[in-house]
């Protein structure tokens, strides 16, 4: 089988004193788990790496390789590169990704994101954040601000139909362009 570049999402970590992976605990886990050319992006659960096996095989290899490492389990979802030019090509809030790009974050599932939740989530918001569903991963542009935004996580992902993680649009920008690194490199 032919090696794929992966971008890998950790969720919940480094957010506060718990739950802490720095760059250097999931590169190693990365290697225990078989991947090549493991490169991280910030300190804050963001890996690119090369193999040959499917995303979801990807996700677990690191998860469980990762829990070795730390001791603690943390999931995670493996976007391959392909899949990851698809979401970013597909994001419909493109004047926010170029004028407000650390206030539109993409929230990436386990599974497909279920839009029909979404949407009733979108019709109960009292707020001012702009929700849309496109190519099975959701986008938030939180207008406002994230600190400011009372849509929370649990109501994201019970919205979503499955846990998610998100990444503002700079670094999802970063880790296209890493990834593409990845895939030229011999």
């Amino acid at each position: 089988m032919a090696a794929t570049t992966y971008v890998v999402l950790l969720r919940g970590v480094n957010l506060g004193p718990h739950r802490r992976v720095t760059a250097a605990e999931l590169r190693q886990a990365a290697a225990d788990a078989g991947l090549d050319d493991a490169r991280t992006h910030a300190n804050s659960g963001n890996l690119v790496a090369v193999a040959p096996e499917r995303a979801t095989d990807v996700a677990d290899r690191v998860s469980d390789a990762l829990e070795h490492v730390t001791g603690t389990r943390v999931q995670a979802v493996a976007l391959s590169l392909n899949r990851l030019v698809d979401v970013v090509a597909a994001n419909p809030f493109r004047a926010a990704a170029r004028t407000d790009p650390s206030r539109l974050q993409v929230h990436v599932g386990a599974e497909r994101v279920d839009e029909v939740g979404i949407a009733r989530l979108d019709l109960g918001n009292r707020g001012r954040e702009l929700f849309a569903v496109a190519a099975g991963v959701l986008f938030v542009h939180y207008v406002d601000g994230i600190g400011r935004s009372r849509v929370t996580t649990d109501a994201t992902d019970r919205a979503a139909g499955t846990w998610t993680t998100a990444r503002n649009w700079n670094t999802v920008t970063r880790l296209l362009t890493m990834a593409r690194q990845s895939a030229t490199v011999p």
